[in-house]
């Protein structure tokens, strides 16, 4: 899937991001833990999950133009530094403005990895397919399985939950030793353009905007079902806390399954029908998870709600490794800021939908705010058919944006 002088940097990358994938939810997986042993209410939690959102927001556009003037090999070191200093010492007390501040810290990380990444994937995939960003993300949700997993383990074993941050923060010292070492300038630059007339050509593109919202849309579906599965089964089935860890894994396992299967085994499918499709499932589950709150936990409902978690996992794994690639085929020549764009919509998702799913569910209750979830949901299917449609227009008038 990429050529030979860059697969160090692609393996390299693709163990960053499985870390990244672990840091992202193991705030979920431990947030029944984090409300009992600090006392924290859905507001208080909602507001340190936020912080994290808005640093990924913040620095996600603003990555795409440090990548353009300063170089990826900058940028990404710059992100683990932060993610390093954040997992060191977050939930190390109980002070929620601490663990806030730190969050935003991580947030900002994450965001600068995800556009260098994304970026740096898109020049290696010299065929066009996607399939190299595919498995890429693939990683991603390897590693939002594994952290969950473990973090259930230590929960059933009563042993310290936090440890697993610290963990995850030594082994992105070990990375970010590694990526000074990397091959980035072979990944060349992007074409030059007169400033002005590349904004034009960004605005006045649908994809450009269409990107945004599909992404905006979807992480905050994506992640708030995350950050808030645990807890859901907890509360409304009286699951234990380590089995509402299980089930973050359960989830991610479906992303993790369709992330790597689709570049592995459907390699002639079309990205557009494939893009269409699962987010069709993705909406069908979130619909279905939420009605589950209407029934009584029985022999048959829970079962089913596992089963459904699983495949609400497998819907969302493809949505937004092909946004991103259709978004950077569309602007060749502007890839870092475009798609630096549509991650920031990615960003404000993640930031805004949680916070709402906390005082949605801290008014009306938790089958409330995945109700909420299931409308968005729907939205997502609608950005994408528009998505898709913008870039087969853009493919068949030779309108791509430089």
């Amino acid at each position: 899937m990429v050529e030979k002088p860059f697969r160090s940097l692609y393996a390299t990358l693709f163990s960053i991001f499985i870390l990244f994938g672990t840091s992202m939810t193991i705030i979920g997986a431990t947030l029944p833990r984090i409300l009992s042993d600090f006392s924290w209410d859905y507001a208080t939690a909602g507001a340190v999950i936020a912080a994290g959102a808005v640093g990924y927001f913040m620095s996600t556009f603003a990555a795409g133009v440090f990548v353009a003037k300063f170089g990826a090999r900058a940028v990404i070191l710059a992100g683990l530094a932060l993610e390093i200093s954040g997992l060191t010492f977050f939930a190390a007390t109980p002070s929620a403005p601490l663990n806030l501040a730190l969050n935003l810290a991580i947030g900002i990380g994450q965001g600068f990895i995800e556009l260098t990444v994304n970026w740096a994937t898109l020049r290696m995939d010299k065929s066009g397919t996607g399939r190299a960003m595919n498995l890429m993300h693939g990683a991603f949700a390897a590693g939002a399985f594994a952290g969950p997993f473990a973090i259930g383990l230590l929960l059933g074993a009563d042993l310290p939950w936090a440890y697993i941050y610290r963990g995850i923060a030594v082994l992105f010292v070990f990375v970010a030793i590694t990526v000074a070492f990397l091959p980035f300038t072979a990944l060349g630059e992007e074409r030059k353009q007169a400033k002005i007339d590349k904004k034009v050509s960004l605005l006045g593109h649908p994809a450009y905007w269409l990107g945004f919202f599909a992404l905006l849309l979807y992480v905050g579906v994506e992640l708030g079902v995350s950050n808030w599965i645990a807890e859901y089964f907890v509360s409304v089935f009286g699951a234990a806390a380590a089995t509402g860890s299980f089930m973050v894994s359960l989830f991610w396992g479906g992303l993790l399954l369709g992330r790597f299967g689709f570049p592995l085994f459907l390699k002639d499918a079309r990205q557009g029908v494939v893009l269409i499709s699962m987010s069709i499932l993705m909406t069908v589950s979130v619909v279905a998870l939420a009605a589950f709150s209407l029934l009584e936990a029985g022999p048959y409902v829970i079962p089913f709600a596992v089963t459904v978690s699983f495949l609400a996992g497998l819907g969302c794994s493809i949505v937004y490794p092909i946004v991103v690639t259709f978004v950077g085929g569309i602007f060749p020549g502007a890839q870092s800021e475009a798609i630096g764009f549509a991650s920031m919509g990615g960003g404000i998702g993640a930031f805004v939908f949680p916070y709402l799913m906390a005082n949605v569910s801290g008014v009306w209750g938790l089958g409330a705010g995945f109700a909420t979830y299931a409308f968005f949901s729907l939205a997502v299917v609608a950005a994408c058919v528009g998505l898709v449609r913008a870039a087969a227009k853009s493919t068949k008038t030779g309108s791509a944006a430089t």
